[in-house]
């Protein structure tokens, strides 16, 4: 819709934002007093959540926001922050005529680095112009550059995962003891919970607690025995496991025996 807004000495201007999180979720507010519905989506007041000044330029760096808040919803919670659920969710940020309910977007973008405590949270957001930062040619490296059982290690994912079954939990350590799987295998590996409260998240295997497996994402006392989860084994991406467990080195993709920067340093003794 066509409008020019704050060109009267009064308006009916709030802001707008929407949220797309990676697991299809979206969220929708409004800084009004009341929720807003346009585009056939109810933005919910959220009148303690402000944006900084939106900053745009022509050069190539990225465009700089944040979002600072109170947790004044439900449906955004510290818990979810901390745990990654909104981890690179797309966002838009725009103007909208409480009255008229004209609007205008004013950035998009994903969010970057977010924290949370005492109930406030500040979000950074990130334009698409960052991803013109990131560096796209390959590098050499003695490990193997691929994610384990992705396109380019081209192993079938299926093979590796398994149901486990929660034995026991250990909330201070963060780790979880799972029946019907070899937890030395599940190093570096990635799970994904089937039921219960963390139904749907996926975290990262860090470390091995005894026969335990600890997690990326914290947990919490609440998992009860009996809760099932995916759970994909790990590669630790040298080329002697490559070959070795998953007979697969003729996929390695690595630099296992090119010599390193510190071959520059080396110099002839009377011993060589």
């Amino acid at each position: 819709m066509s409008h020019t807004f704050f060109a009267r000495e009064l308006e009916g201007v709030a802001t707008f934002w929407r949220i797309i999180r990676k697991d299809g979720a979206m969220l929708a507010f409004t800084s009004h007093d009341r929720a807003l519905v346009f585009d056939d989506i109810t933005h919910l007041s959220a009148p303690g959540m402000l944006p900084s000044a939106i900053r745009r330029t022509a050069q190539l760096e990225r465009d700089t926001v944040e979002v600072d808040g109170v947790l004044s919803h439900d449906s955004i919670t510290e818990d979810d922050l901390l745990q990654g659920r909104y981890a690179d969710a797309r966002i838009s940020i725009g103007l909208v005529d409480w009255e008229t309910l004209d609007r205008a977007t004013l950035f998009t973008g994903t969010l970057g680095n977010i924290s949370a405590q005492d109930n406030a949270f500040s979000a950074e957001l990130r334009s698409a112009k960052a991803a013109l930062e990131e560096d796209f040619v390959p590098r050499t490296s003695p490990t193997c550059r691929a994610s384990f059982c992705d396109a380019d290690c081209r192993l079938n994912p299926a093979m590796f995962t398994a149901i486990a079954t929660v034995v026991s939990v250990d909330p201070e350590r963060n780790s979880v003891l799972f029946d019907g799987i070899t937890a030395s295998d599940c190093l570096h590996g990635d799970l994904w919970w089937i039921d219960g409260q963390h139904a749907g998240r996926r975290t990262r295997i860090i470390d091995l607690d005894g026969s335990s497996l600890v997690l990326e994402m914290p947990i919490s006392g609440d998992i009860q025995p009996g809760t099932r989860a995916y759970v994909r084994e790990g590669c630790d991406h040298t080329v002697a496991t490559c070959a070795a467990r998953f007979g697969n080195a003729v996929n390695f993709q690595g630099e296992p025996f090119l010599p390193g920067n510190d071959l520059l340093t080396r110099y002839p003794t009377s011993s060589s």
